[in-house]
C-alpha cells in the first residue's frame, strides 16, 4: 500500500510540475515538455529519499528497496516521458 501512495505522490508531484509549467512558461506545449523534464531528476531525489526511509528508518537492505525503488520511480517518470514526448515536438 506504501508503494502506491508513494507512486501517487509522484503523479500529484508531476501535476503541480506541469501547472507551474504552465503558469510560468505560457500556454505553449513548450512549457509542458520542460515542466516533465525537470520533474524527471526531482523525482529521482524524492524516491531516492524513500528508498533512503526503507533502508535507515524501516531496517530493510539496499537489495530489497532497489526494486520498490525502480518501481516507485519509472511509473511517474515514464509518464512524464510520455508528456514530453507529445509535448516536445
Amino acid at each position: 500500500m506504501h508503494t502506491l501512495i508513494v507512486m501517487g505522490s509522484g503523479f500529484v508531484l508531476l501535476a503541480l510540475f506541469l501547472l507551474a509549467g504552465r503558469v510560468l512558461g505560457g500556454s505553449g506545449d513548450a512549457a509542458l515538455s520542460t515542466a516533465a523534464m525537470w520533474f524527471v531528476p526531482a523525482w529521482f531525489i524524492g524516491a531516492g529519499i524513500n528508498m533512503a526511509v526503507g533502508v535507515i528508518e524501516a531496517g530493510y537492505s539496499v537489495a530489497e528497496e532497489l526494486p520498490i525503488f525502480l518501481l516507485v520511480f519509472a511509473v511517474p517518470a515514464a509518464v512524464a516521458g510520455l508528456v514530453w514526448w507529445k509535448f516536445g515536438r
